[in-house]
C-alpha cells in the first residue's frame, strides 16, 4: 500500500470506538471527526485542567492530540492494530495555542510495511491551519547523509 492509493479501512465510527476499547476506564476526551483520503481530523474539547502559566494549553495537551492523530491516520489505513507505536514524534511551537478547542489534521506521508510516516497539523478552533516555517527549510540543514528535519506541527497565528 502507497500514500498514492490510501485505501480506508476505518470509519470515524470505528476509530471512536476502537479509542474507547483500547483504554478503557481512561479518560478520553480527543475524537475523530473525519477520516478520508486527505487524513484524519481530530478534536480535543477544552478544560480548565489543560491549561498552563500564561494561559496557554499545555505542552504535553498538544502532543497527546498530535501523536494520536498520527497514530489514528495510521490505522485508518491499516485496522485496529493496538500495538502499532510512536518511534519518533519531532514538534515545534510556533505560536500560543488559545485556551479553546483543539484540532488536529494528520495527513499520511508513507506508509511502508514496518513504518509509517505522516504529518500532523494542530491549531486552535477558530483559527487555520496552514504551515509556517520559522526559518526556510534548507538543504544544508540536515540530521546526517541524506536526513532533513522536518519542523511538525506547526500552529497558525491567530
Amino acid at each position: 500500500m502507497t500514500v498514492d492509493d490510501p485505501e480506508i479501512v476505518m470509519t470515524v465510527d470505528e476509530l471512536n470506538q476502537f479509542l474507547q476499547d483500547a483504554f478503557p476506564g481512561a479518560p478520553r476526551a480527543y475524537r475523530v471527526e473525519h477520516v478520508g483520503p486527505d487524513g484524519v481530523r481530530m478534536r480535543l474539547p477544552f478544560e480548565g485542567a489543560q491549561i498552563r502559566p500564561g494561559g496557554t494549553l499545555s505542552g504535553p495537551t498538544v502532543m497527546a492530540l498530535a501523536d494520536g492523530a498520527a497514530w489514528l491516520v495510521t490505522l485508518s489505513r491499516i485496522g485496529p492494530v493496538a500495538l502499532a507505536v510512536t518511534s519518533n514524534l519531532t514538534i515545534s511551537f510556533l505560536s500560543k495555542p488559545a485556551p479553546v478547542d483543539l484540532l488536529a489534521h494528520a495527513t499520511l506521508l508513507r506508509l511502508g510495511r514496518r513504518q509509517s510516516v505522516s504529518e500532523v497539523r494542530v491549531w486552535s478552533e477558530g483559527g487555520h491551519p496552514r504551515r509556517r516555517w520559522p526559518t526556510p527549510p534548507s538543504p544544508t540543514r540536515s540530521r546526517g547523509p541524506g536526513r532533513r528535519q522536518r519542523m511538525l506541527p506547526v500552529w497558525p497565528s491567530e
